[in-house]
């Protein structure tokens, strides 16, 4: 076995066992650290199929950005465990249906002659100077320029829906309105009020 091989079979079993640990550590904190490593195991796998921009991505926009995300809700939100697993049971079987239907699915497409290894093309191997970023900005901007904008316009019109439907006014929720926060002023929220100094009588004082 080539050392490439190694690495790879190494990287492997290191992401199965982290994607498993995912679904199945009962604390969320130690979930999402799970889904970090596989997230590192995946990007060193995309090293050897020297697709070094993906890899490189994956790291700083779900490593970076994402997970800490998730960490920093998990961890700010008070979890209640208790009643995440209360349902666990009830709908125990139906998750094990489609468990098994996803895999009988799987089965089904690794055993079909789309992924023959004797039909399918070798890997070529590149010259050191190859640049997958360059590759792959080549073939987004000319091949797939049309299918790109079309994508880019649907992510804006989502962002757009979201800001939308969270900034709405509704009738059960409080909003505030920083253009009549800067203009108020003391008179407005403060009322001085003159009252005489009162005097205990001599009876309640004596005691």
């Amino acid at each position: 076995m080539s050392f490439e091989k190694l690495v790879f079979y190494t990287f492997a079993a290191i992401l199965v066992y982290a994607a498993t640990r995912v679904i199945t550590v009962r604390n969320p904190v130690h979930a999402a650290l799970h889904l970090v490593l596989a997230f590192f195991t995946c990007a060193g796998l995309w090293l050897l199929l020297e697709a070094e921009f993906l890899a490189i991505t994956l790291v700083l926009v779900y490593v970076g950005a994402v997970m800490v995300l998730f960490l920093f809700v998990v961890m700010m939100l008070d979890i209640n465990l208790v009643s995440l697993k209360a349902g666990f049971v009830r709908y125990l079987p139906v998750g094990l249906s489609v468990a098994a239907l996803m895999l009988i699915e799987m089965i089904l497409v690794l055993r079909s002659k789309g992924f023959d290894a004797a039909s399918m093309p070798q890997p070529v191997r590149h010259a050191a100077d190859y640049s997958n970023t360059r590759e792959l900005g080549s073939v987004l901007y000319t091949d797939y320029v049309y299918p790109f904008e079309i994508a880019a316009v649907i992510l804006v019109v989502a962002i757009i829906a979201a800001i939308a439907l969270t900034l709405r006014k509704r009738g059960e929720s409080k909003m505030q309105n920083p253009a009549e926060q800067v203009k108020v002023r003391r008179e407005d929220r403060v009322r001085l009020v003159k009252m005489k100094a009162e005097t205990r009588p001599a009876a309640e004082s004596e005691d």
